[in-house]
């Protein structure tokens, strides 16, 4: 209730609001109530797609019924996302644009019947006959990435529907204009960004704009605005643009090509502060051939390939992005971070290409938040977790807001709201730090923490989900833990799907599952499976991150607290999300163990306690011990 009446005195008076609500409290209510009542077009943007699929497939038409005897109306409802997330007729029927050779093929004829592939194909085919909505989502069981990109494209890839032959079934086209009649849209935080990047409107026009899981807005923005070339890309771009444009033309870009792979393939270091004067050269090299190419592929060299349109058009999309990113990356803006990586090669040469990449993003998207987000309408963000070190202000300042309450030309006013949780916190739940084990040294050997990990699952009876700050660091506690108490099955993100991983723990409370960044944030596991969240370390960004330490050195140099503005609210919006998989219902019980010593000793330590969810906390390894055995014979006694 209190959420809801917050939300609709900012929709009233087309202010911004930051609400915090606990898991359980109902959000999607809390913010769709007001906002059908108000009767406004309102956009939702979410993170994941579990919680789109529960707001269409669920809370709206439930909200929708309820209103409906006072409103005297039933507002209308629709999801929209990506154009890549919907099957496209031409691909499916006309085939694909092939690399090597003129023209398209079947892509149907050309994978075996027998193999995954040419299985998965012939089911989406099938499908294709039977769907009202084209959505991958809606295509059960899924099929692999590989398939789906044989009957899809990206919106530079498109013909538009006035030129394809297939524009008037297109599913896309179909789920924009369903999009342009509903009150109610619900897309992605992708999208979201696309239609504040780009410039050119993706949503339609809308009075309030409401982003649920709004502590991830932030880190996909960034993704979207995240440039990147590899040599495999630069190369799939030659192969399409060589039949499409003029000898000379073509030659230069393949040229341009080969002079990038060759310095691709060297040392260089993460962050490139200043571009190598020989990178600098190639990528200049490959821009202006970009550029040629994208001037001479209006006219084919051979009229006589296959449905030239499509061909054209997906040379033309590959060359543009490729002329893209080496542009942004040469002209040197000093708000982007330019750095190589290079992963090690797995599977021989082809994967060598693929693993070397250059990569540009922005060193902050707080001004183009606050430019392109916070303007001509009310905006609702909304979180379990958005208050960090007590206060919002954090979350604020990524978002591109001042200080709240902070008036001024260029600052939106904003307040921060925080409605709690229907959980008794320091009843249900513990927070342990081991504070006799030793500081973590980066890589190093922990034998001392595997020793506290192996006493703490065997006290709670498994029921543990192991939250750990990299993939190898999982991969170790499980194979120690696996030799060292055989009787409880240890289950490792990887090794299944993660939707697989997630039934198996859920379904036995003797499994333990152990792995890295998304279990942090999507595992919801109520009940007696998932009794004791263990944090190996205090997630910090790894050092030698280059976007989050530019983006440190960048708050230094302004007179700011770099470490606590950057790589502190990192790590507690990450132990906050992590905390929050313990408690997800009313009768729920356990402990949340953070082998740190860090988190008790150091100065920091009191900002990331205070991002956590008020659990009753101690340092004493007895008592924890003797709880987690309690609650493990209560479970045992209920079951």
């Amino acid at each position: 209730m209190a959420m809801a009446e917050a939300v609709a005195e900012a929709i009233d008076d087309g202010a911004h609001l930051l609400v915090q609500a606990g898991t359980g409290t109902g959000k999607s209510l809390g913010y769709l109530v007001p906002a059908l009542a108000h009767g406004e077009r309102v956009v939702v943007a979410t993170a994941t797609l579990a919680l789109q699929r529960q707001l269409v497939e669920r809370d709206l038409p439930r909200t929708v019924e309820a209103l409906h005897p006072i409103l005297r109306r039933r507002p209308e409802f629709a999801m929209l996302k990506g154009r890549s997330n919907y099957l496209c007729l031409h691909r499916l029927h006309e085939g694909v644009p092939q690399d090597e050779e003129e023209g398209l093929f079947d892509q149907f004829e050309a994978a075996a019947p027998t193999s995954k592939l040419g299985q998965d194909l012939l089911r989406l085919r099938d499908w294709s006959d039977e769907t009202e909505t084209g959505d991958r989502d809606d295509l059960t069981p899924g099929v692999s990435d590989r398939a789906w990109s044989q009957v899809s494209v990206s919106s530079r890839e498109c013909l538009g529907a006035t030129k394809c032959a297939y524009g008037a079934e297109c599913f896309a086209e179909a789920a924009r204009e369903r999009a342009k009649l509903a009150e109610v849209i619900v897309t992605n935080h992708a999208l979201l960004a696309i239609d504040a990047i780009e410039g050119a409107p993706v949503l339609p026009q809308h009075e309030v704009l409401i982003v649920d899981e709004a502590h991830e807005l932030v880190s996909r923005v960034t993704g979207v605005a995240t440039g990147e070339l590899t040599p495999g890309q630069v190369n799939r771009a030659v192969r399409r643009a060589a039949k499409l444009v003029n000898e000379k033309a073509a030659d230069q870009l393949q040229t341009a090509a080969e002079g990038f792979e060759r310095l691709m393939e060297l040392a260089l270091p993460g962050r490139l502060e200043e571009i190598p004067e020989d990178l600098g050269y190639a990528l200049m090299a490959l821009r202006d051939a970009c550029r040629t190419v994208i001037s001479a592929i209006g006219s084919t060299r051979d009229k006589s390939v296959q449905d030239e349109d499509a061909v054209r058009k997906q040379a033309l999309a590959s060359v543009e992005s490729v002329h893209d990113v080496a542009e942004r990356i040469t002209h040197g803006s000093e708000w982007d971070v330019v750095w190589y990586e290079r992963h090690e090669p797995r599977g021989g040469a082809a994967y060598r290409h693929s693993g070397a990449s250059l990569r540009v993003a922005p060193m902050s998207v707080s001004g183009l938040l606050r430019e392109k987000l916070f303007t001509d309408r009310s905006v609702v963000l909304t979180s379990a977790t958005l208050k960090l070190g007590g206060d919002f202000n954090g979350v604020g300042a990524s978002l591109g807001l001042g200080p709240e309450g902070a008036e001024g030309d260029d600052l939106p006013l904003w307040k921060g709201v925080d409605v709690g949780s229907p959980f008794d916190y320091p009843r249900q739940g513990i927070l342990y730090v081991a504070k006799h084990l030793d500081r973590p040294a980066r890589d190093g050997d922990r034998k001392d923490m595997l020793d506290e990990l192996t006493e703490l699952v065997q006290a709670a009876g498994g029921r543990t989900l192991g939250l750990f700050s990299s993939m190898r660091a999982a991969q170790l506690a499980a194979e120690d833990l696996r030799s060292r108490i055989p009787e409880y099955p240890i289950l490792l993100q990887g090794e299944e799907t993660l939707g697989e991983l997630i039934k198996n723990f859920a379904a036995d409370p003797r499994t333990c599952l152990f792995g890295t960044l998304s279990l942090w944030q999507g595992v919801d596991v109520p009940g007696p499976s998932c009794q004791l969240v263990v944090m190996d370390k205090i997630p910090f960004p790894r050092p030698d991150d280059p976007l989050m330490s530019a983006r440190q050195k960048a708050v230094e140099e302004a007179g700011g607290n770099g470490f606590m503005a950057v790589a502190a609210t990192h790590a507690a919006l990450l132990m906050a999300q992590g905390a929050g998989r313990l408690v997800r219902a009313s009768g729920d019980r356990g402990v949340v163990a953070v082998l740190d010593p860090r988190l008790a000793t150091a100065r920091y330590g009191s900002y990331l306690k205070a991002s956590m969810p008020d659990f009753w906390y101690t340092t004493d390894r007895n008592q924890v011990r003797k709880s987690l055995a309690a609650i493990d014979a209560a479970a045992k006694q209920a079951d």
